[in-house]
Protein backbone atom coordinates (compact mmCIF):
# COMPACT_ATOMS: atom_id res chain seq x y z
CA UNK A 1 0.00 0.00 0.00
CA UNK A 2 1.57 3.39 -0.87
CA UNK A 3 1.68 6.12 1.50
CA UNK A 4 -1.11 7.83 0.25
CA UNK A 5 -3.60 4.75 1.09
CA UNK A 6 -1.89 4.40 4.35
CA UNK A 7 -2.72 7.59 5.66
CA UNK A 8 -6.37 6.99 4.57
CA UNK A 9 -6.58 3.88 6.38
CA UNK A 10 -5.42 5.13 9.19
CA UNK A 11 -7.64 7.84 9.41
CA UNK A 12 -10.53 6.20 8.93
CA UNK A 13 -9.40 3.49 11.24
CA UNK A 14 -9.60 6.56 14.01
CA UNK A 15 -13.09 7.08 14.12
CA UNK A 16 -12.86 3.29 14.88
CA UNK A 17 -10.66 2.99 17.28
CA UNK A 18 -12.71 6.52 18.88
CA UNK A 19 -15.59 3.69 19.41
CA UNK A 20 -13.44 0.81 20.29
CA UNK A 21 -12.25 3.59 23.24
CA UNK A 22 -15.39 4.34 24.10
CA UNK A 23 -16.84 1.21 24.63
CA UNK A 24 -14.34 0.01 26.72
CA UNK A 25 -14.91 2.76 29.02
CA UNK A 26 -18.10 2.30 28.87
CA UNK A 27 -17.80 -1.16 30.15
CA UNK A 28 -14.94 -0.21 32.87
CA UNK A 29 -17.59 2.77 34.25
CA UNK A 30 -20.31 -0.07 34.30
CA UNK A 31 -18.54 -3.04 35.63
CA UNK A 32 -17.55 -0.56 39.10
CA UNK A 33 -21.43 0.57 39.32
CA UNK A 34 -19.98 4.13 38.22
CA UNK A 35 -22.58 6.72 37.15
CA UNK A 36 -22.00 8.84 33.86
CA UNK A 37 -22.62 12.15 36.73
CA UNK A 38 -19.53 10.84 38.90
CA UNK A 39 -17.33 9.96 35.83
CA UNK A 40 -18.30 13.35 34.67
CA UNK A 41 -17.39 15.01 38.38
CA UNK A 42 -14.16 13.33 37.78
CA UNK A 43 -13.03 14.90 34.12
CA UNK A 44 -14.18 17.86 35.53
CA UNK A 45 -17.31 17.24 32.60
CA UNK A 46 -20.53 17.08 31.82
CA UNK A 47 -23.09 13.19 31.55
CA UNK A 48 -23.90 14.25 28.49
CA UNK A 49 -19.89 14.54 27.82
CA UNK A 50 -19.17 10.81 28.99
CA UNK A 51 -22.20 9.89 27.24
CA UNK A 52 -20.58 11.37 23.72
CA UNK A 53 -17.19 10.05 24.69
CA UNK A 54 -18.62 6.50 25.81
CA UNK A 55 -20.70 6.43 22.24
CA UNK A 56 -17.20 6.98 20.28
CA UNK A 57 -18.70 10.58 18.83
CA UNK A 58 -16.51 12.84 20.21
CA UNK A 59 -12.35 13.02 20.67
CA UNK A 60 -10.55 12.16 23.66
CA UNK A 61 -7.91 13.84 25.72
CA UNK A 62 -5.25 11.57 27.32
CA UNK A 63 -6.00 13.56 30.70
CA UNK A 64 -9.64 12.91 30.73
CA UNK A 65 -8.64 8.83 30.19
CA UNK A 66 -6.13 8.54 32.80
CA UNK A 67 -8.34 10.42 35.30
CA UNK A 68 -11.16 8.19 34.45
CA UNK A 69 -9.23 5.15 34.08
CA UNK A 70 -7.70 5.69 38.35
CA UNK A 71 -11.69 6.44 38.96
CA UNK A 72 -12.10 2.39 37.54
CA UNK A 73 -9.60 0.68 39.31
CA UNK A 74 -7.24 0.40 36.24
CA UNK A 75 -3.93 0.35 37.29
CA UNK A 76 -2.34 -1.62 35.26
CA UNK A 77 0.78 -0.47 33.71
CA UNK A 78 -0.12 -2.27 30.42
CA UNK A 79 -3.79 -2.13 30.36
CA UNK A 80 -3.18 1.64 30.31
CA UNK A 81 -1.09 2.07 27.90
CA UNK A 82 -2.73 -0.08 25.74
CA UNK A 83 -5.89 2.23 26.43
CA UNK A 84 -3.92 5.48 26.59
CA UNK A 85 -2.66 4.17 22.77
CA UNK A 86 -5.98 3.81 21.47
CA UNK A 87 -6.05 7.97 22.29
CA UNK A 88 -3.04 8.69 20.19
CA UNK A 89 -4.71 6.47 17.43
CA UNK A 90 -8.43 7.67 17.60
CA UNK A 91 -7.36 11.41 17.56
CA UNK A 92 -5.46 11.16 14.04
CA UNK A 93 -7.46 13.51 11.66
CA UNK A 94 -9.35 11.95 8.85
CA UNK A 95 -8.34 13.23 4.95
CA UNK A 96 -12.25 15.03 5.03
CA UNK A 97 -11.26 17.16 7.78
CA UNK A 98 -10.24 19.09 4.83
CA UNK A 99 -13.74 19.68 3.61
CA UNK A 100 -14.85 21.39 7.03
CA UNK A 101 -16.19 24.26 5.37
CA UNK A 102 -18.98 21.88 3.20
CA UNK A 103 -19.29 19.18 5.68
CA UNK A 104 -21.88 18.74 8.52
CA UNK A 105 -20.05 17.67 11.64
CA UNK A 106 -22.77 14.56 12.12
CA UNK A 107 -21.53 13.24 8.66
CA UNK A 108 -17.70 13.32 9.39
CA UNK A 109 -18.04 10.27 11.79
CA UNK A 110 -19.76 8.19 8.89
CA UNK A 111 -16.79 8.99 6.09
CA UNK A 112 -14.63 7.69 8.89
CA UNK A 113 -16.52 4.19 9.04
CA UNK A 114 -17.29 3.71 5.55
CA UNK A 115 -13.63 4.37 4.78
CA UNK A 116 -13.01 1.83 7.74
CA UNK A 117 -15.66 -0.95 6.90
CA UNK A 118 -14.85 -4.43 5.58
CA UNK A 119 -18.37 -4.97 4.24
CA UNK A 120 -20.90 -1.90 3.24
CA UNK A 121 -24.22 -2.79 2.26
CA UNK A 122 -26.78 -0.53 1.77
CA UNK A 123 -30.66 0.49 0.21
CA UNK A 124 -31.22 3.45 -1.55
CA UNK A 125 -35.16 4.62 -2.76
CA UNK A 126 -34.00 8.88 -3.29
CA UNK A 127 -30.87 8.57 -5.78
CA UNK A 128 -28.40 6.48 -6.65
CA UNK A 129 -26.11 5.74 -3.41
CA UNK A 130 -23.07 8.61 -3.26
CA UNK A 131 -20.53 5.73 -3.77
CA UNK A 132 -21.92 4.73 -7.12
CA UNK A 133 -22.58 8.24 -8.90
CA UNK A 134 -21.13 9.84 -11.43
CA UNK A 135 -19.55 13.38 -10.98
CA UNK A 136 -22.32 15.01 -13.62
CA UNK A 137 -25.51 12.99 -11.78
CA UNK A 138 -23.47 14.35 -8.32
CA UNK A 139 -23.51 17.66 -9.37
CA UNK A 140 -27.27 17.22 -10.47
CA UNK A 141 -28.19 16.21 -6.92
CA UNK A 142 -26.01 18.49 -4.87
CA UNK A 143 -27.41 21.61 -6.96
CA UNK A 144 -30.79 19.88 -6.22
CA UNK A 145 -30.57 19.69 -2.40
CA UNK A 146 -28.79 23.19 -2.08
CA UNK A 147 -31.04 25.79 -4.10
CA UNK A 148 -29.02 28.34 -2.23
CA UNK A 149 -25.65 27.47 -2.33
CA UNK A 150 -22.97 28.99 -4.63
CA UNK A 151 -21.19 27.03 -7.29
CA UNK A 152 -17.74 26.66 -5.35
CA UNK A 153 -19.52 25.01 -2.64
CA UNK A 154 -21.36 22.80 -4.49
CA UNK A 155 -18.35 21.86 -6.65
CA UNK A 156 -16.85 20.97 -2.79
CA UNK A 157 -19.19 18.62 -1.92
CA UNK A 158 -18.84 17.12 -5.17
CA UNK A 159 -15.46 16.56 -4.74
CA UNK A 160 -15.57 15.43 -1.73
CA UNK A 161 -18.22 12.54 -2.60
CA UNK A 162 -16.05 11.82 -5.70
CA UNK A 163 -12.91 11.32 -3.05
CA UNK A 164 -14.97 9.14 -0.65
CA UNK A 165 -15.50 6.76 -3.78
CA UNK A 166 -11.85 6.09 -3.77
CA UNK A 167 -12.65 3.83 -0.84
CA UNK A 168 -14.22 1.03 -3.52
CA UNK A 169 -10.94 0.91 -5.67
CA UNK A 170 -8.12 0.45 -2.90
CA UNK A 171 -6.14 -1.69 -1.54
CA UNK A 172 -8.26 -2.20 1.30
CA UNK A 173 -11.50 -2.45 -0.53
CA UNK A 174 -14.92 -3.42 1.28
CA UNK A 175 -16.80 -5.61 -0.51
CA UNK A 176 -20.09 -3.37 -1.45
CA UNK A 177 -23.75 -4.56 -2.29
CA UNK A 178 -25.75 -2.45 -3.10
CA UNK A 179 -29.37 -2.68 -3.98
CA UNK A 180 -31.26 0.44 -5.58
CA UNK A 181 -34.94 1.11 -5.87
CA UNK A 182 -35.98 1.22 -9.34
CA UNK A 183 -37.59 4.46 -8.61
CA UNK A 184 -33.61 6.11 -7.99
CA UNK A 185 -33.02 4.87 -11.50
CA UNK A 186 -36.47 6.76 -13.18
CA UNK A 187 -36.28 9.81 -10.95
CA UNK A 188 -34.46 12.49 -13.11
CA UNK A 189 -31.78 14.59 -11.67
CA UNK A 190 -29.68 16.80 -14.64
CA UNK A 191 -30.74 16.16 -18.42
CA UNK A 192 -30.71 12.90 -20.31
CA UNK A 193 -27.25 13.22 -21.01
CA UNK A 194 -26.57 13.02 -17.01
CA UNK A 195 -28.90 10.10 -16.84
CA UNK A 196 -27.29 7.86 -19.53
CA UNK A 197 -23.99 8.50 -18.21
CA UNK A 198 -25.17 7.06 -14.76
CA UNK A 199 -26.80 4.45 -15.95
CA UNK A 200 -23.69 3.12 -18.08
CA UNK A 201 -21.56 4.06 -15.10
CA UNK A 202 -23.73 1.47 -12.91
CA UNK A 203 -23.25 -1.23 -15.62
CA UNK A 204 -19.52 -0.62 -15.31
CA UNK A 205 -19.05 -0.45 -11.78
CA UNK A 206 -21.31 -3.11 -11.00
CA UNK A 207 -18.25 -5.58 -12.92
CA UNK A 208 -15.83 -4.93 -10.05
CA UNK A 209 -15.14 -7.57 -8.55
CA UNK A 210 -16.17 -6.95 -4.95
CA UNK A 211 -19.12 -4.92 -6.11
CA UNK A 212 -22.57 -6.51 -5.71
CA UNK A 213 -25.31 -4.24 -7.42
CA UNK A 214 -28.96 -5.16 -7.55
CA UNK A 215 -32.17 -3.27 -8.67
CA UNK A 216 -35.84 -3.39 -6.69
CA UNK A 217 -37.57 -3.18 -9.63
CA UNK A 218 -41.51 -1.42 -9.66
CA UNK A 219 -42.75 -4.79 -11.07
CA UNK A 220 -42.21 -6.71 -7.14
CA UNK A 221 -44.55 -4.47 -5.44
CA UNK A 222 -44.10 -4.54 -1.80
CA UNK A 223 -41.06 -5.26 -0.52
CA UNK A 224 -39.08 -5.09 2.80
CA UNK A 225 -37.51 -1.93 2.25
CA UNK A 226 -40.68 0.04 3.62
CA UNK A 227 -39.06 1.95 5.90
CA UNK A 228 -36.80 3.92 3.90
CA UNK A 229 -32.87 4.07 3.04
CA UNK A 230 -30.28 2.43 5.12
CA UNK A 231 -26.82 1.14 5.44
CA UNK A 232 -25.23 -1.71 7.21
CA UNK A 233 -21.59 -1.37 8.46
CA UNK A 234 -19.54 -4.31 9.63
CA UNK A 235 -15.92 -4.01 10.42
CA UNK A 236 -12.68 -6.30 10.39
CA UNK A 237 -12.34 -5.95 14.17
CA UNK A 238 -13.80 -8.49 15.81
CA UNK A 239 -14.80 -6.50 18.78
CA UNK A 240 -16.72 -4.00 16.98
CA UNK A 241 -20.09 -5.04 16.30
CA UNK A 242 -22.24 -3.96 13.25
CA UNK A 243 -23.64 -0.43 12.98
CA UNK A 244 -26.70 0.50 10.99
CA UNK A 245 -26.50 4.33 9.87
CA UNK A 246 -30.01 6.16 8.75
CA UNK A 247 -29.28 9.44 7.39
CA UNK A 248 -32.09 12.14 8.23
CA UNK A 249 -31.95 15.69 6.95
CA UNK A 250 -29.86 17.27 9.85
CA UNK A 251 -28.60 14.69 11.90
CA UNK A 252 -27.69 10.89 11.41
CA UNK A 253 -28.96 7.99 13.58
CA UNK A 254 -26.21 4.85 14.26
CA UNK A 255 -27.80 1.63 15.87
CA UNK A 256 -26.07 -0.92 16.98
CA UNK A 257 -28.39 -2.86 19.55
CA UNK A 258 -28.38 -6.49 18.74
CA UNK A 259 -32.34 -6.88 17.88
CA UNK A 260 -31.76 -3.27 15.86
CA UNK A 261 -29.35 -4.56 13.60
CA UNK A 262 -30.63 -7.60 13.41
CA UNK A 263 -33.85 -6.27 11.97
CA UNK A 264 -31.89 -4.24 9.38
CA UNK A 265 -29.89 -7.59 8.65
CA UNK A 266 -32.84 -9.71 7.98
CA UNK A 267 -34.10 -6.60 5.81
CA UNK A 268 -31.83 -6.46 3.49
CA UNK A 269 -31.26 -10.39 3.37
CA UNK A 270 -35.39 -10.41 1.36
CA UNK A 271 -34.45 -7.30 -0.77
CA UNK A 272 -31.35 -9.13 -2.01
CA UNK A 273 -33.28 -12.52 -1.95
CA UNK A 274 -36.14 -10.77 -4.05
CA UNK A 275 -34.41 -8.59 -5.96
CA UNK A 276 -33.36 -9.66 -10.05
CA UNK A 277 -29.39 -10.94 -9.49
CA UNK A 278 -26.78 -9.30 -10.67
CA UNK A 279 -26.29 -10.16 -13.85
CA UNK A 280 -29.90 -9.42 -14.25
CA UNK A 281 -29.89 -6.24 -12.99
CA UNK A 282 -27.56 -5.12 -15.73
CA UNK A 283 -30.17 -6.31 -18.03
CA UNK A 284 -32.42 -4.34 -16.36
CA UNK A 285 -30.25 -1.11 -16.58
CA UNK A 286 -29.53 -1.42 -20.27
CA UNK A 287 -33.30 -1.72 -20.86
CA UNK A 288 -33.85 1.22 -18.96
CA UNK A 289 -30.79 2.93 -20.94
CA UNK A 290 -32.15 2.11 -24.09
CA UNK A 291 -35.33 3.99 -22.89
CA UNK A 292 -33.73 7.29 -22.10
Amino acid sequence: MGRAGLVTAEASGSVVRRILLGSQLRRLRESRGITREAAGYSIRASESKISRLELGRVSFKARDVEDLLTLYGVTDGAERESLLGLVREANAAGWWHSYGDVLPGWFQTYIGLEGAASLIRIYEVQFVHGLLQTEAYAQAVVSRGMPGATKAEIDRRVALRLERQKVLVSETAPVFHAVLDEAALRRPYGDRDVMRGQLEHLIEVSQRPNVQLQVMPFSFGGHAGESGAFTLLRFPESDLQDIVYLEQLTSALYLDKDEEVAQYERAMERLQADCPDPDRTRDLLRGLLQLS
